[in-house]
């Protein structure tokens, strides 16, 4: 008999195999014997009320296997002779519209600037130790995408665009832990995820597909309306039919070569702000609300929300993939600028937490005589100011989280995660009134009502400016087509459609789809 099972209970069983399988059996009033199953489909972390539960969904079978954990059936098959559709970009929206297209009967051919995986760690090194940034190869460039090597948080409230189901299964598939299938917030780890990259890739290839690395795309051929040829830095004008753009946030040189072939594009509301980090202790405190962090709970995350009022207007400051035991990286793609990000490894196990803690920026805070291209102005401008508050290298600027609220220059630093290093600056200087004004004013407010939260003992860190794209390339509703450039499909987060691994994902195979149904080819109108 298969029993569907939901309860509360406290972590030290929700979170151990054996126990929750005794439990469970005691429950059903049944043995706990060999021929007792039980797998779990759902788990989530309670701390309100000021003791630690845990909710959680199990299928139990008794007497009987349980069925298969997959709900859907992927048919990847030879398409070496099939129809060709050009993919530029290797991040999640090309790959997953890459294997999508292959089901499809049609031949994905990916055009992506930066390196495999593998040979990104050598770029992502130079960056670290000798404050070297290659612009075509680095935290954001390359096979996998922004994601590959900076968390793989795959939570995505996004459920429009297909299933989210599906696309962990074809994570698992290639290599993913089955956690990801039951947890609330699902995450790989930058430890894991280069290897499900790869698996993904060796798929693709084996299949018959086709995937050019260190091959960048200059410029677009848009003649009469339609996409005719892509310009290679080679020197190549490469005739396509179909292609899917899907370059991510940070491809600003593809956006300016879109502009120059008449592409329109536009503007769009994004975020930018800092980095705060604190010791993890403090963060399980806040959160677990006691001292003793239980060897059984993982390290306790945060989503916090605050809204401010500068001139009279009104804006939310928000905290952006957040890291429970991470890392704070650098993910600069140019000269002259300084990002941060932040990443995990799949255990979580760092001293440190970060999140990004962003201010949600609208059109009117933006230089609207630049057009489309005002956003990026903004980034740009930000990220520059920071790299001269850094010392002109890779250190980041950084201030106390208290002395950034009260306006003074912090004489030190906490230790901190960033190993490019950190350099005491008036962050308020970096940012300018606008972002600077409006996260004092959120910071405290979270100290008057998340104690622990608001201390010197947390460092705040410059600029974490690509939460999302300032720019949309935009497509038709329906046919998912530009609306004056037929042929051209974009997606992900880079054309606005996204913001983050599932939901780009998903917007790449929804792409596929579309592009089977106009060449008349497979069951394009689904997944």
């Amino acid at each position: 008999m298969i029993h569907q099972v939901q309860l509360v209970v406290g972590p030290e069983i929700a979170f151990d195999p054996e126990a929750r399988k005794k439990y469970l059996a005691a429950f059903l009033g049944v043995q706990n014997g060999p021929d007792f199953h039980e797998r779990l489909l759902k788990r989530s972390i309670d701390a309100r009320g000021g003791k630690v539960k845990v909710k959680f969904e199990s299928q139990v079978a008794v007497g009987e296997m349980l069925p298969s954990e997959y709900l859907h059936h992927f048919n990847w098959k030879k398409i070496d002779l099939a129809p060709e559709v050009h993919i530029v970009g290797c991040g999640p929206a090309g790959m997953f519209a890459a294997l999508r297209l292959i089901e499809l009967g049609i031949k994905p051919i990916i055009i992506e600037r930066g390196k495999d995986v593998r040979a990104r760690r050598r770029d992502l090194a130079a960056i670290n130790k000798d404050h070297v940034v290659n612009p075509d190869s680095n935290y954001c460039f390359g096979e996998g995408g922004a994601g590959t090597y900076s968390d793989g948080k795959l939570y995505t409230r996004s459920n429009k665009r297909g299933s989210v189901r599906r696309i962990l299964e074809i994570l698992v598939k290639h290599g993913a832990s089955p956690d990801i299938l039951f947890e609330t917030h699902p995450h790989i780890g930058t430890n894991k995820l280069p290897g499900v990259v790869a698996a993904m890739r060796s798929t693709i290839l084996d299949c018959g597909g086709e995937i050019w690395f260190n091959t960048k795309v200059e410029g677009f051929d848009n003649q009469y309306g339609s996409i005719r040829s892509l310009r290679l830095g080679n020197g190549m004008a490469l005739p396509v039919k179909n292609v899917v753009l899907a370059t991510g946030h940070s491809a600003r040189d593809v956006y300016r070569a879109l502009h120059q072939a008449n592409i329109p594009l536009e503007a769009k509301p994004f975020a930018m702000g800092l980095r705060v980090e604190h010791p993890q202790q403090i963060i399980n405190t806040m959160q677990y609300r006691t001292q003793a962090h239980s060897k059984f709970l993982p390290p306790a995350s945060y989503s916090l929300v605050r809204q401010t009022l500068v001139q009279g207007r009104q804006r939310g400051v928000f905290s952006f993939c957040m890291c429970p035991g991470g890392f704070i990286v650098p993910a600069a793609t140019g000269p002259s600028q300084v990002v941060v990000n932040g990443m995990s490894p799949s255990k979580r196990d760092s001293r440190f937490a970060n999140s990004g803690m962003v201010v949600a920026l609208e059109m009117e805070d933006m230089d609207m005589g630049l057009g489309a291209m005002a956003g990026l102005a903004m980034q740009e401008a930000l990220e520059q100011r920071a790299w001269q508050a850094g010392g002109s290298t890779q250190c980041a600027p950084a201030q106390r989280l208290v002395d950034f609220v009260e306006g003074r220059l912090s004489p030190t630093l906490n230790p901190c995660s960033y190993i490019p290093g950190l350099h005491s600056a008036n962050l308020y200087e970096v940012l300018g009134p606008n972002l600077g004004l409006r996260l004092r004013q959120a910071l405290k407010e979270l100290g008057r009502s998340l104690k622990p939260y608001y201390t010197n003992e947390a460092n705040l860190v410059g600029v974490e400016s690509r939460s999302s794209a300032p720019v949309r390339v935009p497509r038709h509703p329906e046919s998912l087509q530009h609306p004056l450039c037929n042929g051209l499909y974009p997606t992900g987060e880079g054309a606005g459609f996204a913001g983050g691994i599932v939901s780009a994902a998903m917007d790449g195979e929804r792409v596929a789809n579309a592009i089977a149904t106009e060449m008349g080819i497979g069951a394009g109108n689904g997944t």
